[in-house]
């Protein structure tokens, strides 16, 4: 659950950086726009992700890959973390902006509680750290669509 939440995060950044891209040069109006269209569309993978949780924490499911969730999250965490520097080095005070460094860091904390549930998966033989991961994967998304709707308004 860990990685299908990180995969569903990385989904909507691409959006979001697309969406960034297409705002780069626009009206302040447009660029507030954009962070508040990032912002709906990550709380609404959030409530959908929280919901999936739910149901595999109720249902019988199998002991998820740690070797996929750690090698797969490792690969994503070197990319987000060179995603975060460069976003970084920009530094753009625009709503549209600052949305994606948010998304950015988010992910590379997430990216690093993915290798940790994985790790826990190995050595409990549990799925609860894989489910609790993407609760809080979900969670996190939560708060950085809610930061981010505040963004749209300022």
């Amino acid at each position: 659950m860990g990685l299908v939440a990180d995969s569903l995060d990385m989904l909507a950044d691409a959006i979001v950086y697309g969406l960034s891209l297409w705002a780069v040069g626009a009206a302040v109006t447009r660029k507030k726009r954009v962070a508040r269209l990032s912002g709906y569309f990550q709380m609404f993978l959030a409530l959908m992700g929280l919901v999936e949780v739910v149901r595999r924490f109720i249902g019988a499911e199998p002991l998820p890959d740690y070797r996929m969730m750690v090698g797969i999250s490792a690969l994503a965490l070197i990319a987000n973390s060179f995603a975060l520097w460069t976003l970084t080095r920009s530094k753009s005070q625009e709503a549209h902006m600052k949305a994606s460094m948010i998304f950015t860091s988010n992910d590379v904390i997430i990216n690093t509680g993915v290798i940790l549930a994985g790790v826990l998966v190995l050595f409990t033989k549990s799925k609860y750290p894989d489910l609790v991961m993407g609760a809080i994967v979900f969670v996190i998304v939560m708060r950085g669509s809610l930061r981010i709707l505040k963004l749209g308004k300022e």
